[in-house]
């Protein structure tokens, strides 16, 4: 394909060509703005493959010494397609008989053949391994756990206030190193049945600082109705290894998901999705503040107005027993107005419902 800064396309070899054919080379070559050379080229090729010599070529090299033989590629198509091993298992095997190859060989060379998922080979299209999706059975079952980083931002909006190269993007670059913005870190805790959603903004992603998350999480949700948690997922890393965060959880497992498998925690990270898409990214901030304090009404909405599709278009607080009654006022008319409201949750609930003379704000901003 040709790139965006070349002066002929195909059109324009044709008629370099067909121009060189009355008038010197060298006069239409400065004509059309490339060199003779190139003209030269163009017109050898026509002259020796016709039309299909003004067509672009590939890059790639005839010859390469380090490429894979021939007979070896054949060997990786007879092991995979006779034995369905893995690329791992496909490399042991070509070691075993004498002939090493690497695994990243083998897997670059398994799409090429046209044979890297289980279902190119076998006939019927099926594959081995069918997925299996996470079920939380009740409230509290699963709680997953996780942290996002996203920018520090300066007072008055960073460069997607003011633009790349402004004058206040450069003020924000000359700072001192100890001044640099640094990360924010967003702790947040999703129960796996409801969705709801408990976030914090934190300084850091140290193993003391997710313990104490965690125990605030568990008190807010245990004011929700979910007074026993059976299981904490969260992915590997160093504040979840940590041996202090195990002896934090009070009775609960720990369940840390398989490396390098975040699908194994995938209802916090697709709330994390959701938290870039409708908050985070959605509009443009003018300090780090201001961004922190509307985090608390934002996920009031999450939690009590914005629908979700595996819930019947529902919010996650809708899931909850007895929290409907207590909040009825922000589930609006998802639930019946007029109910009682002198529920134990509903009491508790009063201090974490969002009003109009006091907004709640579930975020809590350390200053490092």
């Amino acid at each position: 394909m040709t790139h965006r800064n070349a002066p002929l396309t195909v059109e324009g070899r044709r008629r370099l060509v067909e121009r060189c054919r009355t008038r010197p080379i060298a006069h239409v070559a400065a004509e059309m703005g490339v060199s003779r050379a190139c003209a030269s080229k163009w017109v050898n090729r026509y002259r020796s493959h016709g039309e299909l010599g003004l067509e672009d070529r590939s890059s790639t090299p005839h010859h390469q010494l380090t490429a894979t033989p021939p007979e070896v590629l054949a060997l990786i198509e007879e092991l995979r397609r006779t034995h369905k091993w893995s690329a791992a298992r496909t490399a042991f095997e070509l070691a075993q008989a004498g002939t090493p190859t690497s695994r990243r060989t083998v897997n670059r060379h398994l799409p090429e053949i046209g044979i890297n998922r289980r279902r190119f080979i076998d006939p019927n299209g099926e594959s081995k391994r069918q997925p299996r999706k996470i079920h939380a059975r009740r409230p509290g079952h699963m709680i997953h756990v996780d942290v996002r980083k996203v920018g520090r931002i300066p007072d008055g909006g960073g460069w997607r206030a003011h633009g790349r190269g402004s004058d206040q993007a450069k003020a924000v670059n000359r700072r001192k190193k100890t001044e640099r913005g640094g990360y924010v870190y967003l702790h947040s805790a999703i129960d796996g049945c409801s969705r709801l959603a408990y976030p914090e903004a934190l300084p850091d992603e140290k193993a003391i600082t997710a313990i104490a998350f965690l125990h605030r999480a568990r008190a807010w949700l245990a004011a929700h109705g979910i007074t026993r948690i059976e299981r904490i997922v969260t992915d590997n890393g160093a504040c979840y290894r940590a041996e202090s965060f195990t002896r934090a959880l009070l009775g609960a497992r720990h369940q840390p998901i398989a490396p390098y498998t975040p699908g194994h925690n995938g209802k916090v990270e697709r709330y994390n999705r959701i938290l870039a898409e409708e908050f985070l990214y959605a509009r443009t901030w003018t300090s780090k503040a201001q961004r922190t304090h509307l985090l608390g009404r934002w996920i009031v909405h999450y939690n009590y107005h914005r629908p979700h599709t595996v819930l019947g278009n529902q919010p996650p607080a809708a899931r909850l027993p007895g929290l409907e009654t207590g909040c009825s006022h922000l589930l609006g008319s998802r639930v019946q107005r007029g109910q009682a409201l002198d529920t134990p949750i509903a009491t508790t609930m009063r201090s974490f419902c969002i009003r109009s003379s006091a907004p709640l704000n579930l975020s809590r901003e350390v200053t490092c």
